[in-house]
């Protein structure tokens, strides 16, 4: 189906995307530990900074996990049922957990937009930079995980109804 195919390209890259911010993730903190234990001069940034880029890692990676079938399943349930009941509890699953992740989603655009009029910081250090960028990460992550369970859960009801031309990643 070419929008369940388009939605877990979009995944696939988001997982790309965030396995790259791992190396700025290493030089930041590489950089801060020479510099705070060979020339006692710690950064101010590089507390922030890191915090932000792994949660960037994080958020990214929510919807590759779903795609590559990466998250805690109860699997011992999976093994003693046939593959149309499988099917059906992971699309009952998937779709509502979709709704309200796409809830979530909706609340935090909100969040971004507040924050980015009130010209918020973080307030965690004295770099103190404005938080709206990091929230937008927020927003991109949860909404490409809400679009990859919507696709889970088209793939399972294709299961169900007899027509999957390819069986759901296990």
């Amino acid at each position: 189906m070419p929008i369940v195919r388009f939605i877990n390209l979009l995944s696939l890259w988001s997982g790309r995307v965030g396995a790259v911010v791992v190396v700025p993730l290493v030089l930041a903190m590489v950089f801060e530990v020479v510099s705070r234990y060979a020339f006692a001069a710690p950064t101010q940034w590089a507390f922030e900074l890191s915090y932000m880029m792994m949660g960037t890692i994080f958020l990214l990676g929510l919807s590759y996990a779903v795609l590559t079938d990466q998250h805690v399943n109860v699997d011992f349930i999976h093994q003693l049922l046939p593959r149309r009941a499988v099917a059906t509890i992971d699309a009952v699953g998937y779709l509502i957990m979709a709704g309200m992740l796409a809830w979530l989603t909706n609340a935090l655009v909100g969040n971004v937009a507040s924050v980015y009029r009130t010209g918020e910081g973080t307030g965690l250090s004295a770099w103190n930079p404005p938080i709206w960028p990091y929230r937008v990460i927020y927003v991109i992550g949860f909404a490409l995980f809400s679009l990859q369970c919507f696709a889970k859960a088209i793939e399972n009801l294709l299961v169900v109804f007899g027509r999957a031309t390819e069986s759901p990643a296990r």
